[in-house]
C-alpha cells in the first residue's frame, strides 16, 4: 500500500520540488498533493510542472475541521511543511499525530518561534554574530518550532556572509537532507506501526 504525502508550502517551492523529485524515485511513498495558502506562490507552478495536484486555500478553509476531509479524500498519510508559514491547527495535529514534519532554517531551539522564518532568521543569526547556523527537521506539535527534533545539520558563517549568502548555504543543506530524512522517518514510522 502506497504511503501518500501532502506538502504544504507558501513560497517559491524549491524544497517542495526537491521532495517531489526525490519521491518520484522511491517505491511505496509518493507526493499526492501540494497545498498552498498563497494563490500567486510559484510552488503552484512547480507542482503542475511535476504533475502534482496543487490546492489553494484561505485562512477560513484552513481553520475549518472539514479541511481534514480534503486530506483524507486524497488518502494522505503524512504532511510535510516545506516553507509553510501558517500555524497548524490543533485538530490537524491530533488527526496526524507524529505525522507532520517541518524544516526550519536555523538550529532550533535558537531562532525559532512565531515570526521567525526565511530571511528574518538569517538576519537575526548574522546580527548576533553567530559562528554557525543550519537546518532543523522536526515533528510539528501545538507550539511553533517546538516539536521533537529528527535531524540537524550545520554550516559555518563567515565574516562576510550576508542574509542572502547564508540563505544559499541553508538551501544547500535543505535540498541535501530534507527528502532523505523525511523518507527515513516515514519508513521507520510505518515499519513500527
Amino acid at each position: 500500500m502506497a504511503i501518500n504525502i501532502a506538502i504544504f508550502a507558501s513560497g517559491s517551492g524549491t524544497n517542495a520540488e526537491q521532495l517531489i523529485k526525490h519521491f518520484d524515485q522511491v517505491d511505496g511513498i509518493s507526493i499526492n498533493a501540494v497545498f498552498c495558502n498563497k494563490p500567486d506562490a510559484y510552488v503552484i507552478e512547480r507542482a503542475k510542472k511535476l504533475n502534482v495536484l496543487p490546492f489553494v486555500f484561505n485562512k477560513s478553509e484552513f481553520a475549518d475541521t472539514s479541511f481534514v476531509d480534503k486530506l483524507k479524500s486524497l488518502k494522505t498519510d503524512f504532511i510535510v511543511l516545506a516553507g509553510f508559514l501558517w500555524k497548524i491547527p490543533d485538530f490537524l495535529i491530533q488527526e496526524f499525530p507524529n505525522k507532520i514534519i517541518n524544516i526550519h532554517p536555523a538550529l532550533l531551539p535558537a531562532y525559532g518561534g512565531k515570526g521567525m522564518y526565511g530571511s528574518r532568521v538569517h538576519e537575526a543569526v548574522i546580527n548576533n554574530k553567530e559562528s554557525n547556523s543550519g537546518i532543523t527537521i522536526h515533528l510539528v506539535n501545538e507550539n511553533y518550532d517546538e516539536g521533537h527534533i529528527l535531524f540537524q545539520a550545520s554550516c559555518e558563517i563567515s565574516s562576510d556572509d550576508t542574509p542572502d549568502s547564508l540563505a544559499g548555504k541553508i538551501h544547500q543543506l535543505e535540498h541535501q537532507y530534507f527528502p532523505l530524512i523525511v523518507e527515513d522517518y516515514i519508513t521507520e514510522y510505518t515499519s513500527k506501526n
